[in-house]
């Protein structure tokens, strides 16, 4: 059935404008390789042969080396171009880890400042620019700095690219604060692939039901019953130190951190785009599905809960775009 379905899919599965396509790049087998040993080299630097060989570690290997690329080239990156074209835009990304959406903004023409906290990805991110011969200005900062290491500058876009859920709570509160001002006047802040600690199920750690809605001891504790055998190992100890580290593992974020580093109710940001909704109004096969999905029950069950606030705070990722400079927005 998969196999006869196959086609069908093919069909109805959104595709990037022909523009947006044209600008993606391609690499031969050597540049391919040579990303390949900066993977094995710098990211996973501490994993062992065995578990790189595994089953595993290929799939690992695979998403890093070519699958989040083309995820960003066809998923979110024509989102972003519908919000605002990014050719000649002046792009701040906090969180480019390997680089797959580093290239993926930058070949559109986009002027690129990627910033993260973790050398060996960044080392990875390097290569991986150079061999699709993208240029890029790094950074080696966290987010609550990155407004003190670019003082003065302001950017289309600053993009949160799976960021936000790694940092402690103190940590996004500043981040987002000090952030907003680095917006350009008709610039977009936006937030990508952070799991939503409003929504009924897990799947970007624990994959369990009603995981986010725990407080953070509790989660830990309770890591013991993931099925995900990795994260279940990871947390067994109960002291301090390991505390930080399940969290910079990653958490659930929802709109009261906007809330608490803007002081401005959410309904009042001017949240211009889901990508969410996007790819329902593209994707015709999503379009068949949604209505009789899960996900529709549980987000008009948010909506209904909270019908003041913007769909894209209420969907199981928060994948959203703000014009911070919008008449009555919050303004720091």
């Amino acid at each position: 059935m998969h196999r006869l379905l196959a086609p069908l899919k093919a069909l109805v599965r959104p595709r990037p404008s022909v523009a947006t396509a044209s600008r993606f790049g391609s690499i031969d087998v050597q540049q391919r390789e040579r990303i390949e040993c900066a993977l094995r080299e710098h990211y996973f630097a501490g994993r062992s042969n065995q578990y790189l060989e595994s089953e595993a570690g290929q799939v690992d290997l695979h998403n890093h080396l070519e699958k989040r690329l083309q995820h960003d080239r066809f998923h979110v990156i024509p989102w972003l171009e519908s919000v605002q074209s990014l050719a000649g835009r002046t792009v701040l990304e906090i969180g480019c880890g390997t680089g797959c959406s580093t290239v993926a903004l930058a070949e559109q023409g986009a002027h690129v400042t990627a910033v993260d906290l973790d050398e060996p990805a960044m080392q990875v991110a390097r290569t991986r620019c150079q061999e699709h011969q993208v240029e890029v200005e790094f950074h080696l900062a966290n987010a609550v700095e990155v407004h003190e290491r670019l003082a003065g500058r302001t950017f289309d876009y600053v993009i949160f690219y799976a960021a936000l859920e790694h940092m402690t709570h103190e940590e996004r509160i500043l981040a987002i604060q000090r952030t907003w001002p680095m917006v350009a006047e008709q610039g977009h802040w936006c937030v990508v692939e952070t799991p939503n600690r409003l929504w009924y199920f897990d799947h970007h750690t624990s994959l369990m039901p009603h995981y986010h809605w725990l407080p953070d001891d509790l989660a830990r504790g309770y890591a013991k019953f993931s099925p995900r055998d990795s994260f279940r190992e990871r947390f067994q100890e109960t002291d301090e130190s390991a505390l930080l580290e399940f969290l910079r593992q990653g958490r659930g974020v929802s709109y009261h951190e906007w809330e608490l580093a803007l002081e401005t109710p959410a309904e009042q940001l001017d949240v211009v785009s889901g990508l969410a909704t996007y790819h329902r109004g593209v994707n015709l096969l999503r379009q068949l599905k949604w209505p009789r999905s899960r996900e529709l029950r549980f987000t008009s069950l948010l909506r209904e809960v909270s019908p003041r606030h913007h769909v894209a705070f209420l969907q199981p990722s928060l994948d959203l775009a703000i014009k911070p400079h919008s008449e009555g927005a919050a303004n720091l």
